[in-house]
């Protein structure tokens, strides 16, 4: 179930007759983002990612929105939960980076200072999606594993940033979810060793949702809990605190390599319970649940393969 309590409001996407309808969340319902903005002066936004360009005035114009909302632009509440971005600039991805899962894996991590902060991206356009029965088990996997994350949406250019400017570069949080292929993602035989492309970078595995929130929707984003479980049996359970490198350090780290533009997003590490610590995978009709608190719970059921583009 999507449905949570909402802070003040959220920003989401959803399937619509014709095609994505971008939309203003309060609990009240799903209210059509572009009429609502027009009312409040900012005309012409028919996409949730168009806000990003300019975030604190666009924060704005939604906050004064939410006074002049009109029943009329309600969507239906069970319409089809698309990804809130489509799409993200880019997707970057925070590799190993909770104590307790680096335990489970077999190397358990006795100082930071051993540590270095590593990132992989995932395709946005291939591989960002919403809610349902959307993620397809990758051709060739036999050990299809979950990991549930916070995601950070960039709502100001960060460039060599401190760890202490970091967080006010953030517009929100959404729920994320890196499934992978851990045997694709092996190549022993290889110089290389680990192929990050084949094992995270699939199709359709960075289900994103169901709601982006804004920052004062998590007023402590460090220590905050983060569930998943597979066929309603829990897997995942614990919280940010847990990090290596908190959320800051990683958007200090990562806007040192790349500028990160307004509308990306960053994956921050998952916690201890993924499948390959105990060997466990994911089978064709397992249904997924990811739910970060302050935000909301992000459901999927695993599809055959995509074989074509179709």
């Amino acid at each position: 179930m999507t449905s949570s309590p909402i802070h003040s409001w959220a920003l989401a996407t959803v399937a619509g007759d014709t095609g994505p309808v971008a939309c203003l969340e309060t609990n009240d319902g799903l209210y059509r983002l572009e009429p609502s903005l027009a009312r409040a002066g900012r005309p012409g936004v028919a996409r949730v990612i168009d806000l990003f360009d300019d975030w604190d005035a666009a924060r704005g114009v939604i906050e004064a929105a939410v006074a002049t909302l009109d029943a009329a632009d309600l969507m239906p509440a069970d319409a089809p939960r698309l990804s809130p971005l489509l799409f993200p600039g880019k997707v970057l991805c925070a590799g190993a980076n909770y104590y307790r899962h680096m335990a489970e894996m077999g190397f358990p991590v006795a100082s930071k200072d051993s540590q270095r902060l590593f990132f992989f991206f995932k395709p946005s356009r291939n591989a960002v999606v919403g809610e349902g029965p959307v993620v397809h088990m990758p051709l060739d996997t036999k050990a299809f594993d979950w990991e549930v994350e916070l995601a950070i949406v960039i709502g100001k250019t960060a460039r060599n940033v401190t760890p202490e400017d970091a967080m006010a570069h953030i517009a929100g949080y959404t729920v994320g979810v890196d499934f992978c292929a851990r045997d694709l993602n092996k190549a022993p035989e290889q110089f290389y060793k680990l192929d990050w492309v084949a094992g995270k970078a699939q199709e359709s595995c960075c289900p994103l949702g169901p709601r982006f929130v804004p920052t004062d929707a998590l007023p402590n984003a460090q220590d905050t809990r983060l569930r998943l479980s597979v066929n309603d049996v829990a897997k995942q359970d614990d919280t940010t605190a847990d990090m290596i490198f908190t959320i800051a350090e990683q958007i200090a780290t990562a806007s040192k390599i790349m500028t990160l533009d307004p509308g990306d997003v960053l994956l921050t590490g998952t916690p201890a319970g993924v499948g390959a610590a105990k060997q466990t995978f994911l089978s064709i009709g397992d249904r997924v649940e990811a739910s970060i608190e302050g935000i909301g719970t992000l459901i999927n059921t695993i599809q055959p393969p995509k074989t074509s583009a179709a």
